[in-house]
């Protein structure tokens, strides 16, 4: 996976990514898309091109554990976040939803930088830095390669535990 690197900071929480408000209006990825980030940087949605990756630090998608967040996230056609940490629920919210949460260190990483994202490592091809990631268990990245929990257990009708 590729993409240019969206830069944001520490504790970016679910009403940064989408307001809640914005969830009573409309559950539709392709209507929330237009709100992405519109507390932090309300000219933002508009920039985001298909394939861009966000890239965060500590404690992305804290607060609340609305699964909109992700919904919105990949409506505007970004696939995968890079972070340096994730909250629980948001990280389950974005396997579930086949966003890849990726969880590194991001300090070498600048707004529009190249990533290519693979097995165990975020390659910066702008820097030519190379950051090692935790690794996503095996069912998890089954489930996101999928697109979801959903598209997963349609896939697997047999799944047992």
């Amino acid at each position: 996976m590729t993409g240019r690197a969206r830069l944001f900071g520490d504790d970016i929480n679910t009403d940064y990514i989408i307001t809640s408000r914005r969830k009573r209006e409309s559950l539709d990825p392709a209507v929330l898309r237009a709100y992405l980030f519109e507390e932090v940087d309300a000219g933002f949605a508009a920039t985001v091109e298909e394939g861009d990756v966000i890239v965060a630090g500590k404690n992305f998608g804290c607060g609340s554990a609305m699964e909109v967040a992700v919904t919105a996230v990949l409506g505007a056609g970004i696939r995968a976040v890079v972070a340096c940490s994730f909250s629980r629920t948001y990280y389950r919210n974005a396997v579930n939803n086949g966003l890849l949460p990726v969880e590194c260190d991001t300090g070498g990483i600048s707004e529009g930088d190249r990533l290519v994202i693979g097995d165990g490592e975020v390659r910066n091809q702008t820097t030519g830095a190379i950051m090692m990631a935790a690794e996503l268990p095996g069912m998890m990245r089954e489930i996101v390669a999928a697109g979801g929990l959903v598209p997963y257990f349609r896939r697997h009708r047999d799944f047992v535990v």
